[in-house]
């Protein structure tokens, strides 16, 4: 095993690794070519290793960056290394790995977890037993050095160490750990618990034989002096209140009170830790029982947690007020992803709203890219949010004087505080806090114009979570002075202020609906002024409030006065951007809404709008193309072909059969049979979105490409794609209501796969009711070819069906089983109590349906006489019988 450098060689590789530390970008480049070069000569990396680990002489940050290119190259080169150069570097880093300096044993220690992942731990036997064997060692450089590689290895190997292929040295490794918990120095006995931590969430065998020493262990550090001790206990108990929860309980008391004194720690991130383990308890069936007695010890505790602290307000830039004419760095924009189109069908169920909105939490606390993703006050919050859905209104009477005392604050931050606990609690204590509301929502919209912009900003989020009860109350009391202040946040002079105004108004918007009409000019004149005052980053919030007023008002948005002041500066933007700008994007979503909704009002822009998105998709394919047959070029970004075809098809259903001369001069046709067979599903997705919506707009352009479509829709009735399948589910109940008998040749395509997802356990709502109604659509183009398949359906179909409202799919759907059930009525006799129950949620029936439902009750009940017919009614609920008496008169 020895190797030693030449003079020249040692000598040529300091001053590479002198100058890699030089900020001048020109010599960056430079050195970057030098190693490239460097990389050729097998040796190299032999010298990377004896600069990290021999040549005491060199300073520390030039050692360390020596074993960190070396770390690259067995990453990108490893599988290619010499074996012996391997052994070399591996021998010394066991070697090294008690050196003095911690910063060259941290190198050392993330050098051995590369090589170690590179090439399998079973490649390198004797590392585990060697590691382990040091940790004995009575030199404390070696004991950390080996501890801090083997924590490297727990983190990055859990599976593999609790796994038969290595002999299961975690056998060996878990006792062995467990005896350093005691050792005298905070970092080893750190190392210790974060090593054993990594083994409780896959619930690995060996420590599952040592949990009680483990849990005993935990209790004995949890006073430890060093934060980082303290911290990995909180983590530690974290993890085992989610897999061993029965270890626990008869300790839970002293553990909530632990965690209470925690959760209060001087250092923020033992408290963070701490704050994380009532997140995990809301999610226990036991939480309520065990927490109650506590409830108002930690709801103060979560409140203070949840105040900006110093550093955060200087990182917040929380004393700057006005700041609206600085540009956004690019940095500082978040990645957007756009929603595909999906078809859905009303309900007569009514929805509980924003029930499929659980991530506009975390939107509200979105405080900066400064500030870490997770911090102790979005922690609190969430843990208080949590709490309050468990607990409900019992937490009201400690909640509430929390709030009075914080609300009404002097000190800013401790108001803003108690702003954000009064938006926490809005879900989970809704119907206890009415009462309370007619007094505080004013205060709130008072609150909207504090001279603190991080108190005008928590203000916004908060009211858009009290949305849904300030739209039920007579509009003039809460409604219009919400709006009005709202509106007037929207062009605030602090761009915090501006992004949490539209999240809320976006919120309003949606919980609203067309109770908002009678104010849309003065909304969209506002919302236009800001699209002349925002930056870039708050521009694309802008885009969504519009599109989602768009959304929420409907057919209202098509007068000309609204029209003249909302297209102008949207066109405006659209003709400014390239097809290749990232913001193009959200414009097209916010058109997308916006085409739907204006319908024939649309017709002046359509034009241009319909040409650019075919060309979107035209470069889209192509580059795509080019990608596939050299993938050394980029591969091509294919969401702008899906937003381009999510807007064509808003402009299909908003523009309806004025769309058809834009069809006839265009290749969407060849185009859309390309993207439907794209693989990425989001792409399929829309385009069966837009054939759909074609489909109804213009048949005649779709008529010819049937035998090419007919196939590909049956080759995507694939479950596992829900989205996918969904829209093409949807699709061929759209043509095989323009195809007619036609559809016939087709159906050996579609029907045996749509049987199979009607019965098929766990399918979504949705998919199910679009499938029943596709199978009632085909049944009614061709009846004969269905009905003898009845038996496998009928019963799924009429409980899929029960719920929707009366609509023209639902009519067509209803039309089909009567054909089917005239073609083939034996096939729903024994189910026909199924069938009885899905005619009955009829609210209003066309009358010739009327007729044919009526009919074949008649005729049931003629064939099996008075007798049994009474007999099988008896079986009703008494609410269905009365009801097809009254409707059916039967």
């Amino acid at each position: 095993m020895t190797w030693e450098p030449s003079a020249d060689g040692l000598q040529q590789i300091i001053t590479i690794l002198k100058e890699s530390q030089s900020p001048n970008t020109a010599t960056q480049m430079a050195v970057h070519m030098k190693l490239e070069e460097l990389n050729h000569y097998p040796d190299f990396n032999n010298y990377l290793i004896y600069v990290l680990t021999k040549l005491k002489t060199e300073d520390e940050p030039t050692r360390s960056l020596s074993g960190l290119i070396l770390k690259n190259n067995i990453r990108t080169h490893g599988n290619n290394l010499r074996p012996e150069i391997v052994e070399y570097i591996k021998h010394e880093c066991l070697q090294a790995i008690g050196d003095p300096s911690p910063l060259i044993r941290a190198t050392v220690g993330i050098l051995i977890t590369t090589i170690a992942s590179n090439g399998g731990l079973h490649n390198w036997p004797q590392l585990l037993p060697s590691l382990c064997d040091m940790l004995d060692s009575q030199d404390y450089n070696v004991c950390e050095g080996a501890f801090s590689a083997l924590q490297k290895i727990c983190e990055d190997h859990a599976e593999v160490l609790d796994s038969a292929a290595l002999n299961r040295p975690l056998n060996v490794m878990i006792p062995k750990f467990l005896q350093y918990f005691s050792h005298n120095s905070p970092k080893i006995r750190s190392h210790a618990i974060a090593c054993i931590n990594q083994f409780i969430m896959i619930r690995s065998q060996a420590l599952m034989l040592h949990i009680d020493t483990f849990i005993e262990s935990l209790f004995n550090l949890s006073s430890d002096d060093d934060h980082e001790v303290r911290k990995n206990v909180c983590h530690g108990l974290v993890m085992l209140l989610e897999v061993r929860m029965d270890r626990l309980l008869p300790h839970m008391p002293q553990i909530i009170e632990y965690m209470l004194m925690r959760t209060q720690d001087s250092d923020e991130g033992v408290a963070l830790e701490a704050s994380e383990f009532w997140l995990s308890l809301a999610e226990q069936s036991i939480c309520k029982e065990v927490l109650t007695p506590y409830l108002s010890q930690l709801a103060p505790v979560l409140v203070k947690g949840m105040r900006y602290s110093e550093i955060d307000i200087i990182l917040l830039k929380g004393n700057v007020e006005e700041d609206d004419m600085v540009p956004d760095r690019e940095e500082d924009i978040r990645p957007r992803f756009h929603k595909s189109r999906t078809h859905t069908i009303k309900s007569n169920e009514a929805v509980a709203s924003g029930d499929d909105d659980d991530d506009d939490f975390d939107d509200g606390l979105d405080d900066d890219s400064s500030l870490s993703e997770w911090n102790l006050r979005k922690c609190s919050a969430a843990a208080l949010d949590v709490l309050a859905n468990v607990f409900r209104e019992d937490c009201l009477p400690i909640v509430l004087p929390i709030l009075k005392d914080t609300l009404f604050h002097q000190d800013w931050v401790i108001k803003e505080s108690g702003v954000l606990a009064l938006g926490a609690i809005a879900e989970g204590c809704m119907q206890g806090m009415i009462p309370h509301l007619p007094e505080l929502i004013p205060y709130l919209i008072s609150c909207l114009s504090d001279k603190k912009a991080l108190v005008r900003s928590i203000t916004c989020w908060t009211l858009s979570r009290y949305a849904n009860w300030v739209v039920n109350q007579p509009h003039d009391q809460y409604l219009k002075p919400l709006m009005e202040e709202l509106l007037k946040r929207i062009l605030d002079s602090n761009k915090r202020v501006q992004e949490a105004a539209c999240s809320a108004f976006a919120t309003l918007e949606e919980e609203a609906c067309t109770e908002l009409v009678p104010y849309l000019e003065y909304i969209l004149q506002t919302l236009v002024f800001a699209f002349s005052k925002y930056q870039h980053k708050n521009l694309l919030i802008l885009y969504d409030a519009v599109g989602t007023l768009a959304d929420s008002v409907g057919h209202h948005l098509n007068k000309p006065q609204y029209i003249d002041i909302l297209m102008p500066p949207l066109i405006e933007k659209w003709n400014l951007l390239k097809d290749d700008d990232k913001d193009l994007f959200p414009l097209l979503e916010c058109l997308s809404s916006i085409a739907t909704a204006l319908q024939s009002g649309f017709l002046p822009y359509c034009d241009p709008v319909y040409r650019r998105c075919i060309s979107l998709i035209e470069q889209t394919i192509n580059q795509d193309m080019a990608y596939k047959q050299n993938p050394g070029i980029d591969h091509p970004d294919k969401e702008r072909m899906i937003v381009a075809l999510d807007l064509l098809s808003g402009l299909a259903e908003g523009l309806d059969g004025h769309i058809e001369s834009l069809v006839a001069n265009s290749t969407i046709m060849q185009l859309l049979y390309q993207c439907m067979q794209d693989a990425l599903p989001e792409v399929r997705q829309s385009s069966f979105a837009l054939l759909g919506d074609l489909t109804k707009a213009c048949f005649q352009h779709v008529h010819p490409f049937m035998s090419e479509f007919f196939p590909i829709l049956g080759q995507n009735l694939n479950p596992d794609y829900i989205s996918v399948c969904n829209n093409a589910t949807w699709a061929i109940g759209e043509i095989c209501m323009k195809l007619g008998e036609e559809t016939r040749q087709f159906i050996h395509l579609v029907l045996k796969e749509l049987i199979v997802i009607i019965n098929r356990p766990n399918t979504p709502k949705t998919l199910l009711e679009n499938t029943a109604i596709t199978i009632g659509r085909l049944g009614y183009v061709c009846p004969v070819e269905v009905a003898p398949y009845l038996p496998e359906f009928v019963r799924q179909w009429c409980t899929s069906l029960r719920h929707i409202r009366d609509n023209d799919e639902k009519d067509s759907a209803f039309r089909g089983m009567c054909h089917m059930i005239t073609v083939n009525p034996a096939g729903v006799v024994p189910d026909f109590i199924f069938f009885c129950d899905a005619i009955a949620s009829w609210v209003n029936p066309p009358q010739d349906l009327h007729q044919m439902i009526q009919k074949i009750l008649h005729g049931f009940k003629t064939q099996v006489g008075e007798e049994n017919w009474r007999r099988f009614v008896d079986q009703f609920p008494p609410t269905l019988s009365e009801r097809l008496v009254a409707m059916y008169s039967i």
